[in-house]
């Protein structure tokens, strides 16, 4: 979930430790960064009345000095804080409980314990074994770790690690090949993790501006853009899921020789209980990319090939290719970092819930699958929405089934099309949005006779809902960003808005969907409470409704007079097929003239004008 959306989705007291710690950076760092002085100006110096959108344009003014701060107050807090980071900052857990953070917590340190125990017999062999392998490497790391933390007492002060032993121990553990799970397990040796306190641990992270906590709800939030730097605090350069992907490209030999590398036994191991292996081991995605994967006596030119072909596997859309084996590990790794918004928005909503429903009906036990992969809380409702999100794609859902299990969903599904079949996949949920697109205002009009003769099959129940996320994939279409993070912090129980579209930080479009079978739409009195509900929520939560828009396929003249009369708030109307037309001519012009001012104007919209010139 973006901040913009998590500042949403809480009070003005819940953001107060994040907007101190911001406060207090922005007056340490304004005598010598201009810009960050100027922001601050701007909204008078007052950072608790800004709006969240001055919020996030100083978030991002101050994130350089932001990094440098949060990295020296980790470094003082301990070990129990990198734990906690490091579950963190993990895919599926940007939101959740606090009690089951606490439960990832636990199951975390009895990981740690055990491979402690292990690492504490290798480390007595290393005594009597003179090789360079596993045990004497970790033994060198042991004996720096402990030099590093005990070296304080020698002068009377607490034992602990500075940021600066950190980064000498971060650079010994990389050139011994020592990977992350070890080197938590060597340093909880030296300085255990506490089995208690994390709820105090969680606060000082809140007081870090790292984490906001509903009081409420029990609900941590950590903002995609938080999550993004403490993978960088930690030394990764991609997230689990996106070097899953990676990872499921290799060919087992290639997997070997990531295994190979660090001396892990690959005899006997399977494909799965390989790949898990390279991902709890918390290795770059440039060091496997750049040396580990290849095998010894590959030449340059090999590696290099390798590394475009890679590019293909994985559907990347790259202006070049680079011309050293860095640069194309690069590309590689930046094309995913940024690949989430694309991928979003190349399967429509409707389209990702039919995918997550056709894979519930063809993949057993999916669901539970999906949240043991991302850890995600068992007794958990899980549906599209809430994997969006958690900033989980249709294409992190599909690299999360293995390659076999891939090639066996697209048999099933009868999909007879060539090609890698995930893509495949993808493809065809693209395409049946496009064909209710298509058929637009039978959907409107409700009529499921005219549906199942154009091929569509769908129950008089689901005309409405479909209706719904029909409409959000048109906006999307047009270029819309269609909020759904904002529109599940805004809806209640009672108030559910149909489509939310943000056009700023701080200025929206609602949108309400109104099928009609008998005739055109005439409910006007109910309608008009509805949406001056959701306007009364959404300006609470600090954003300016810019306009109301109902669509639907047709408005009564009644209907129409009091939209029009109505003083309390903007309404325009836009019937079914007139929509329709505006994306037609949308989608006809090489460069659409075409602008949110245009739906904004009030009253029944004249979408013939509009689309005679977009």
């Amino acid at each position: 979930m973006k901040l913009s959306n998590v500042l949403s989705s809480v009070n003005q007291v819940e953001k107060s430790k994040f907007l101190n710690f911001i406060d207090r950076i922005c007056v340490d760092a304004m005598d010598c960064d201009k810009a960050l002085a100027k922001s601050v100006k701007n909204i008078d110096g007052q950072l608790k009345n800004a709006s969240n959108g001055e919020i996030i344009q100083l978030f991002n003014l101050v994130l350089p000095h932001f990094e440098r701060l949060v990295r020296q107050q980790l470094a003082l807090t301990g070990a129990q804080a990198d734990v906690l980071v490091k579950i963190l900052s993990r895919d599926g857990n940007c939101i959740a409980k606090i009690s089951w953070i606490e439960r990832l917590y636990t199951k975390e340190l009895t990981k740690i314990n055990s491979r402690a125990r292990e690492i504490k017999e290798l480390i007595s062999s290393a005594a009597v074994d003179e090789s360079f392998g596993e045990a004497k490497r970790l033994a060198i790391y042991h004996a720096c770790l402990v030099e590093a933390f005990k070296n304080d007492e020698r002068i009377n002060r607490e034992a602990k690690i500075t940021d600066d032993e950190r980064g000498i121990l971060n650079v010994v553990a990389r050139q011994l090949g020592i990977t992350d799970d070890d080197r938590t397990a060597v340093e909880h040796l030296v300085d255990p993790v506490p089995k208690t306190g994390v709820q105090d641990c969680i606060d000082k992270l809140r007081e870090f501006g790292l984490l906001f906590v509903s009081r409420k709800h029990q609900t941590i939030y950590v903002p995609d853009e938080v999550v993004s730097l403490l993978l960088r605090l930690q030394g990764r350069d991609l997230s689990g899921r996106h070097l899953l992907r990676i990872l499921r490209t290799f060919s087992d030999a290639e997997l070997s020789n990531v295994l190979k590398s660090h001396d892990k036994r690959i005899r006997g191991i399977e494909r799965t209980q390989k790949l898990k292996t390279i991902q709890d081991m918390g290795l770059t995605a440039t060091q496997i990319l750049c040396q580990d994967m290849h095998a010894d006596d590959a030449s340059l030119n090999e590696r290099k090939d390798r590394l475009k072909t890679l590019i293909d596997d994985l559907n990347l859309a790259t202006e070049k290719l680079g011309t050293t084996i860095e640069e194309r590990c690069a590309l590689i790794i930046d094309s995913l970092n940024t690949s989430t918004d694309a991928e979003f928005n190349a399967l429509s909503a409707a389209g990702y819930k039919e995918l997550y429903q056709a894979l519930k009906e063809h993949i057993p036990k999916f669901v539970s699958r999906v949240k043991e992969e991302y850890e995600i809380e068992d007794n958990l409702e899980l549906d599209v929405e809430r994997l969006k999100g958690l900033t989980i794609t249709p294409h992190d859902i599909l690299f999360m089934l293995s390659n076999e299990e891939v090639k066996e969903l697209k048999e099933s599904m009868g999909v007879t099309k060539r090609g890698n079949a995930r893509f495949v996949i993808l493809e065809c949920f693209a395409h049946a949005t496009d064909k209710l697109i298509e058929h637009y205002e039978l959907l409107a009009c409700r009529d499921l006779a005219g549906l199942k003769a154009k091929g569509i099959e769908i129950s008089e129940p689901e005309l409405g809902v479909k209706f719904e996320e029909v409409t959000k994939a048109i906006f999307e279409e047009l270029g819309f960003d269609v909020d759904e993070d904002l529109r599940r912090s805004i809806n209640t129980a009672k108030d559910q808005a149909d489509i939310m579209i943000s056009l700023s930080e701080d200025d929206i479009i609602i949108g309400e969907a109104k099928t009609s079978k008998n005739g055109d739409f005439a409910k006007y009195s109910s309608t008009s409470r509805q949406i001056k509900a959701y306007v009364s929520r959404c300006e609470a939560a600090g954003k300016r409704v810019a306009q109301v828009l109902i669509i639907a396929p047709r408005f009564s003249t009644d209907f129409i007079e009091s939209a029009e009369m109505d003083t309390e708030v903007n309404i325009s109307l836009l019937e079914a097929d007139g929509l329709k037309k505006i994306l037609e001519a949308y989608k006809a012009r090489r460069r659409p003239n075409f602008s949110a001012k245009l739906l904004t104007k009030g009253g029944l919209l004249k979408a013939d004008l509009i689309a005679k010139n977009i």
